[in-house]
């Protein structure tokens, strides 16, 4: 007789500096190292490449603004109107039965839209770069419920992607110049200043 255990479902909340921001920490990984996604709106969640059933659940909360999925954390951003402790424990009970379920976090065209993402050789001050944000930001970014990305290095200026509880944050404009930007602009004397895009 062979008894089949079911992996054990752990979730726990930690609240981010964005105060309508909620990071929801799982026992396992949910997107592939190294990447992130972003998903700003309801159309986001069924976008090629990006295609993701659990963003498009969450959205079915009429309160849910903003989904971010990373390695093994959800943040979801609410609106200004609703009340964490109104949602959270229906909001962990969801996503516990989800993941229960065995439901696609990313459907199979996105995980292999995004399995190799080849492109130009970076420059020498590029890789520097990234691997300043890899090594020193990103943890501290993601303990925060968000993710930071490089976009683009020209003429001096680095500039990012803030995603998930980063995006929209009041404090997130301070973090960029003051943490983010004095780093890189000590570490890679080639940067003098570092902008958000698209914020």
């Amino acid at each position: 007789m062979t008894i089949m255990l079911k992996q054990q479902i752990l979730i726990y909340t930690e609240s981010t500096p964005n105060p309508n921001s909620m990071k929801f920490v799982l026992n396992f990984i949910l997107a592939p190292e190294g990447l992130s996604f972003d998903y700003a709106t309801p159309s986001d969640a069924v976008a090629e490449g990006k295609n993701s059933p659990l963003a498009v659940a969450l959205f079915g909360f009429d309160f849910v603004k903003r989904v971010f999925i990373s390695s093994n954390f959800v943040t979801v951003t609410k609106d200004e109107n609703t009340k964490w402790e109104d949602e959270l424990f229906g909001l962990k009970q969801f996503l516990k039965s989800f993941f229960e379920e065995k439901k696609e976090v990313f459907t199979k065209s996105t995980i292999a839209a995004n399995d190799v993402i080849g492109g130009e050789q970076d420059s020498e001050t590029v890789v520097k770069i990234k691997a300043v944000l890899d090594q020193y930001v990103r943890p501290a970014v993601e303990s925060d419920g968000g993710a930071i990305n490089f976009h683009s290095f020209n003429e001096g200026t680095v500039k990012v992607l803030l995603q998930g509880s980063c995006s929209g944050c009041p404090s997130s404009t301070m973090t960029l110049k003051q943490g983010i930007e004095n780093l890189l602009t000590r570490m890679v004397p080639e940067v003098k200043e570092v902008v958000a895009e698209g914020v």
